[in-house]
């Protein structure tokens, strides 16, 4: 059961790459006191992976490090997990499951400004475009838990940081009894 055992909760920020996950997790991160994961950076920093992708341009993750690598962090509580898969994390670890969705155009922008062309810009577009994350989130994690928020603007993204905040300050943990 999440949340048992611990004094602060673990929220997982998800979505394409380009809706603003790291920004909303650095911004939350410094409002709520929690420590900010960015798992692409860990995975960079502690060679957490299976070489390289050529064709989509990024490290090849290995799934089995990642978890090891934050099982005792998770277990203690109070982190802010930033990253755009999200099915192979243990369900225990979150409290809340945030999926921060783009509109298209507006993701277009983001991503070609980044950099991404054919294949990876494609695919990446249309994983939103279906909603693939908010999907695996669904599917993965119990429903109340995962929510969806939209993060098109500065204000969007403002939004969203006071939300999460006072979700934060008004979480209680999870007594072993219940």
């Amino acid at each position: 059961m999440a949340g048992v055992g611990r004094t602060k909760p673990n929220i997982l920020v998800t979505g394409t790459p380009g809706t603003g996950k790291t920004t909303t997790s650095s911004l939350v991160a410094d409002a709520t006191g929690l420590r900010h994961i960015d798992v692409s950076s860990l995975v960079r920093s502690k060679n957490l992976h299976d070489g390289w992708d050529e064709e989509f341009d990024c490290h090849i993750i290995n799934e089995d490090l990642v978890c090891d690598e934050l099982e005792d962090m998770m277990e203690v509580g109070g982190n802010i997990v930033d990253y755009h898969g999200c099915d192979f994390f243990p369900e225990r670890w979150f409290d809340s499951v945030v999926v921060l969705q783009t509109d298209n155009s507006i993701l277009h922008d983001r991503l070609t400004s980044r950099g991404y062309m054919g294949s990876k810009l494609t695919n990446n577009i249309e994983c939103e475009i279906f909603q693939v994350l908010l999907e695996e989130a669904k599917s993965s994690y119990a429903e109340d838990i995962v929510v969806a928020l939209r993060s098109d603007s500065v204000e969007d993204i403002s939004r969203n940081v006071t939300t999460l905040t006072d979700w934060v300050n008004n979480w209680r943990p999870v007594s072993r009894s219940s």
